[in-house]
């Protein structure tokens, strides 16, 4: 596992190594102008941003509090400090950090890791799902009420709204197959992809098997309603957060005047870059990509969308180091530690029910 990571590390690396040359040869950027686009940005709506962040931080911790209530009820923001430390060992070490949050709701509620590993994979899913419902309906609500020509590219970001609440809609209808018949559904996924390769057919027939395990938590539809809402609530606020960051580069006309459906693009861009996430090479190629979009979607100058992706990555992703290392020290953890051991527990996991 650790190899894969260093091979992708060294061909992400190498990858934004040719970038910059190429960028250098073909792209004028001006330091001083990107100096003073940072200098001149409201701090206020910046600090709005990273406020906003911390806030979706209550909200996951309350979600997760929720999802367990069926298992053992524990107090609504009892699970901060696991998202917190949680997501600060993502943002320093990688995506090969993400089973630690699972791991620490483990150790602290005294339930089984597979259990919370559940919980994890229901969460991303609502995650996922609640994302591109609010994508879908500002971009469809725009394309259909909104002004003609305030999206780039209006016809290609239409089909693209169409086809997320379609997924949208797809996933609510996997999430009842596997809700009533998860066994069955696991097994047929298990087949299929399994005629590609054994291993990815099992891999699939296991995450199924976890989501359906973690969709047990749910049992009636007040409980996928209360989960749904907090976790649309959460991503209306982190898009808020995207959107202030945004605003707040006030030398940057393009920037300064973002609306909000041209907001939902660049979240689809942040998200989808965030998937794969390096430890501190992934920071350069999400800024990259993200200044990329906000160049050629809306015309920023380098030097702005530039400023402008480094603080979203700082108010999104990495504002919450600082506060992390603090906590995870009062809880004498180790983040390092913490990974190898979460990792370590999902390979374990994965092996028993293989061997089921």
């Amino acid at each position: 596992m650790k190899k894969h990571h260093t091979i992708a590390a060294l061909i992400l690396l190498a990858a934004l190594a040719v970038l910059a040359v190429w960028a250098r040869n073909k792209v004028h950027f001006d330091f001083r102008v990107f100096q003073s686009q940072i200098a001149l940005a409201d701090w206020r709506k910046i600090l709005i941003g990273v406020a906003c962040i911390f806030i979706a931080y209550l909200f996951r911790a309350a979600r997760w509090a929720l999802l367990l209530r069926h298992n053992k009820k524990v107090p609504l923001f009892s699970l901060t400090g696991t998202q917190v430390i949680g997501f600060t060992a993502v943002a320093l070490i990688g995506r090969v950090a993400d089973p630690v949050r699972p791991y620490l709701v483990a150790k602290r509620t005294e339930l089984s890791v597979s259990t919370q590993i559940a919980v994890y994979i229901t969460e991303r899913l609502f995650d996922a799902g609640s994302m591109a419902l609010i994508f879908s309906s500002v971009i469809l609500f725009n394309s259909w009420f909104g002004q003609p020509g305030s999206m780039p590219h209006p016809e290609f970001v239409k089909k693209a709204g169409l086809w997320g609440m379609g997924l949208t809609i797809l996933g609510a209808l996997f999430l009842v197959c596997v809700r009533l018949s998860g066994g069955f559904v696991a097994s047929v996924f298990e087949k299929a992809f399994g005629l590609i390769s054994h291993n990815l057919g099992q891999a699939a027939g296991h995450k199924i098997r976890a989501f359906h395990a973690g969709l047990d938590t749910m049992r009636s539809f007040s409980d996928f309603a209360i989960a749904s809402g907090v976790s649309i609530s959460m991503w209306a606020i982190i898009s808020f957060a995207y959107l202030e960051t945004m605003r707040a580069f006030t030398a940057s006309p393009e920037l300064a005047g973002m609306s909000l459906p041209r907001c939902m693009l660049l979240l689809a861009v942040s998200g989808g870059a965030s998937v794969i996430q390096l430890p501190v090479v992934g920071w350069f190629s999400q800024i990259a990509l993200v200044a990329a979009a906000l160049s050629s979607f809306f015309g920023a100058s380098p030097e702005a969308a530039t400023a402008c992706a480094a603080t979203i990555l700082f108010v999104t992703f990495l504002s919450v180091i600082p506060v992390g290392l603090v906590w995870a020290r009062f809880e004498h953890v180790s983040l390092r530690k913490l990974t190898a051991e979460s990792e370590h527990a999902e390979e374990v996991l994965e092996s028993e029910e293989v061997a089921g």
